[in-house]
């Protein structure tokens, strides 16, 4: 038996997100497809983690057991052929048996896109979020850098009601080792860094961004929200359009 891990990028736009739905295209399902094509094996690929409807990845890790002898390097080619336009396999390799895409994660990297000029060209539509009105740009500078360290996020998390089904404790403290917004011509992009993440954790950031920069809140509130785990007290969730998984790390 064969532990294989794939890097995978995604156009997530008309999927219903990475994890199996019984009657909605899925990028676990299309993958688990292609993969029994190949083998002829039924496998469920486990992914890094579970982006949403909409979400995009750059370099999504998924694992899978296998006790087939296709080399990895036809596994590419192979599943490439198989696989739609909007999911690419980028490399595929041995790893060991107790490798899980999953639980060995020791960091995420996520990244949000906002195109900032008044007319968004049609062909990006898809891959960010346009938001021409006015923001105060610095003020969501100052804003991102105080999510960094420690903390419970339990304010910017949405309710999963699959967590807990395990069996392990439940904990909203996660780790940000970076948080920072840069502007990139037209677009204003956040990129963060951390241990791992909550449902809808960073699109409920970069909403209650959105608020410092329009003057509704103070950079100073997200310390605030932070401390009162609540998810009421942050902002709306941003559209999944403009996220994108960029790297996870082991």
């Amino acid at each position: 038996m064969r532990n294989l891990k794939l890097i995978l990028a995604y156009d997530g736009s008309e999927f219903a997100g990475w994890q199996v739905q019984p009657d909605a295209a899925s990028v676990q399902g299309t993958l688990a497809s292609a993969i029994g094509r190949i083998t002829g094996e039924k496998v469920l690929p486990q992914g890094s983690g579970r982006t949403d409807a909409g979400v995009h990845a750059l370099a999504q890790v998924a694992t899978f057991a296998t006790e087939s002898s296709v080399p990895t390097a036809n596994f590419v080619k192979a599943l490439n052929d198989i696989l739609p336009a909007s999911v690419r396999v980028l490399e595929v390799e041995e790893a060991a048996p107790d490798f899980h895409a999953r639980k060995s994660a020791r960091a995420k990297t996520y990244r949000y896109r906002i195109y900032r000029a008044a007319i968004c060209p049609p062909f990006l539509a898809r891959y960010l979020w346009h938001y021409p009105f006015p923001l105060d740009e610095q003020a969501m500078v100052r804003a991102a850098g105080l999510v960094e360290g420690e903390h419970d996020f339990t304010s910017f998390a949405a309710v999963d009601p699959e967590r807990g089904q395990e069996g392990m404790p439940v904990s909203n403290l996660r780790e940000i080792f970076s948080s920072s917004w840069e502007r990139q011509g037209d677009e204003f992009v956040y990129t963060v860094r951390g241990s791992g993440f909550l449902h809808h954790m960073v699109r409920n950031l970069v909403g209650t961004f959105i608020l410092v920069g329009k003057g509704t809140l103070q950079a100073a509130d997200v310390t605030r929200i932070l401390e009162a785990r609540n998810r009421s007290a942050a902002g709306a969730t941003a559209p999944a359009s403009g996220l994108y998984l960029v790297n996870v790390e082991y």
